[in-house]
């Protein structure tokens, strides 16, 4: 009996390992090697061997496994320089705030101030980065040699952040001298001030959304009644109130796909209104960019990528990101509360994970197309649930990483793997 369970482990390890060996020999022969994470640096590789798929899209989302990772930040800035250039991709789109807006686009369209003072725009402090920075300084100079209507243009696709939307309502009525009544105006400011607490239930949007879509309608209205068919001045007021509806009904319901659905419905209004050719480019987080949903499988939480794809079908190329080691930032929490940053040494990836693997490959960061690996003999591989860790905000924590079980066919038409990441530079002063 011994013997025979011997043979089945054997059987079984060299059953595995033969496939692991197949997968490894597939990746090493089609794998297409990115030269560097260096930003400044040419695709020449990527050029000579750009996927079918990726070829004939508009959209590209670009994820990233950890909001906290200088090379999936240097590589993002590499491949929208790229697309920029060849693909005449001029709308960058990222996870961040509308409010944040303006004051980017005005310094990236040859304004005042420098790479300190535009990184205060942020509203979500992981872009706080030198490499974020840096590609809006390249944005600068790339827009200050075009005329205006070819340059590029940032917009912030997340509802999590809308102070000051309210004043730009109140300037804008009152400017116009619209009817909308001072108690409607009241209930933005309250909206937009309003923290979310995700400790807690709430019936917020219950009480308030209504007011607020009675703001919208009276907008609307008067809309109709512009003879101008382009107002610039109206869209900017038209995407403050539907953030701040969209924020207040998260702020209900922040357990929920209620962010992803509305910042697809940010990234289809800004496609559709803001680019001439519809073409964009997607910051985010692999969660938010992936083709099926966030969190693990049957969360029932529909992605933005999900929407993407649904409705731009094979315009939208997704382009997800995972990694071996490294240096990993995290919060460290002192009593319940957060006390600063720890930075933590992961030497090798983790069991059962897509990156164990991945990682014995050749190369330090190569592109697999999905399209190309699901018709190979590694299908198998890249069609079966396993486990990748994902990194958001708050970063890593070694007792309550996230380990995300899901399919990497389903979940992103490209993959770049990176077997070492290390941290951003936040020291934007020198």
């Amino acid at each position: 009996m011994k013997y025979v369970l011997f043979i089945t482990v054997f059987f079984l390890s060299y059953q595995s390992n033969s496939q692991k060996h197949d997968v490894l020999d597939w990746i090493n022969t089609n794998a297409i090697q990115i030269e560097d994470a260096n930003p400044n640096s040419e695709l020449l590789i990527f050029n000579n061997h750009i996927p079918e798929k990726f070829a004939g899209a508009k959209i590209f989302g670009f994820g990233e496994a950890s909001h906290h990772g200088k090379e999936f930040f240097e590589i993002k800035a590499k491949f929208f320089k790229y697309l920029a250039q060849t693909k005449k991709v001029k709308v960058f789109i990222m996870e961040e705030s509308y409010p944040a807006e303006s004051g980017i686009n005005e310094w990236i369209s040859g304004g005042a101030g420098d790479i300190k003072t535009i990184a205060n725009n942020f509203r979500i402090p992981v872009w706080y980065t030198k490499e974020v920075v840096e590609l809006l300084e390249w944005i600068r100079n790339y827009n200050i040699k075009h005329p205006e209507g070819e340059q590029i243009r940032f917009f912030g696709m997340d509802i999590q952040y809308v102070k000051n939307s309210n004043q730009k309502i109140r300037d804008f009525v009152k400017s116009r001298k619209i009817p909308i009544s001072e108690e409607l105006l009241s209930i933005a400011d309250t909206c937009a001030n309003k923290q979310i607490d995700y400790k807690k239930e709430t019936d917020w949007a219950a009480i308030h959304i209504s007011s607020l879509r009675k703001i919208e309608r009276i907008l609307l209205d008067y809309k109709s009644n512009i003879k101008d068919a382009y107002d610039q001045e109206w869209n900017s007021i038209r995407r403050a109130i539907s953030y701040l509806i969209s924020y207040t009904n998260y702020i209900q319901y922040h357990k929920s796909q209620e962010r992803d659905v509305a910042m697809f419905e940010n990234v289809k209004w800004i496609v559709q209104n803001e680019t001439s050719n519809g073409k964009a480019f997607i910051w985010a987080h692999n969660e938010h960019i992936n083709n099926k949903e966030l969190a693990s499988y049957g969360s029932g939480w529909i992605s933005l990528g999900a929407h993407l794809k649904e409705y731009y079908k094979e315009d939208y190329y997704s382009v997800g990101f995972d990694f071996g080691m490294g240096v990993l930032p995290g919060v460290l929490v002192e009593k319940g509360k957060p006390a600063g940053w720890r930075y933590y040494e992961m030497d090798k990836p983790f069991r059962n994970t897509y990156a164990k693997s991945l990682f014995d490959a050749v190369g330090d960061i190569y592109f697999i197309d999905m399209k190309q690996a699901l018709e190979s003999e590694a299908s198998n591989f890249f069609s079966t649930k396993n486990k990748q860790l994902g990194l958001g905000g708050p970063g890593y924590n070694p007792k309550k990483y996230y380990l995300i079980t899901k399919k990497y066919s389903e979940m992103f038409d490209g993959l770049i793997f990176v077997k070492r990441v290390s941290v951003p530079n936040y020291n934007l002063k020198d």
